[in-house]
């Protein structure tokens, strides 16, 4: 079992920025992989970021590309999302969760483990 905390979310105004955290614990391996979802009201969970923990590579959705960054800390089981230029339809609920297999997928019935989310809400 892996265990997922997000921290970080909260009320900002647009062009503002914010840094999700995602702490995992528990029975990790280095091969698993990390993704940010989120999900506005009445819409569904989109990917938003991920990363391999192995080698550190990553992929975005084009939403987001240019803006955000997601990165890990190795020594802390921790993946961060770095927020820049937020606008109003970021607005949602961000949570993480892991793949155990390693891959960055943009389905979400590919992860196998989810943190509880974290609000982010961007004013105009």
């Amino acid at each position: 079992q892996v265990q997922l905390v997000e921290s970080g979310g909260g009320l900002v105004q647009a062009g503002d920025s914010l840094r999700l955290s995602c702490a995992a614990s528990g029975r990790t391996a280095s091969w698993y992989s990390t993704g940010w979802f989120r999900q506005a009201p009445g819409k569904e969970r989109d990917f938003v970021a991920g990363i391999k923990w192995s080698d550190g590579s990553t992929d975005y959705a084009d939403p987001v590309k240019g803006r955000f960054t997601i990165s890990r800390d190795n020594a802390k089981n921790t993946v961060y999302l770095q927020m820049n230029n937020l606008k109003p339809e970021d607005t949602a609920v961000y949570s993480c969760a892991v793949d155990s297999l390693g891959t960055i997928s943009k389905r979400t019935a590919s992860y196998d483990y989810w943190g509880q989310g974290t609000q982010v809400t961007v004013s105009s």
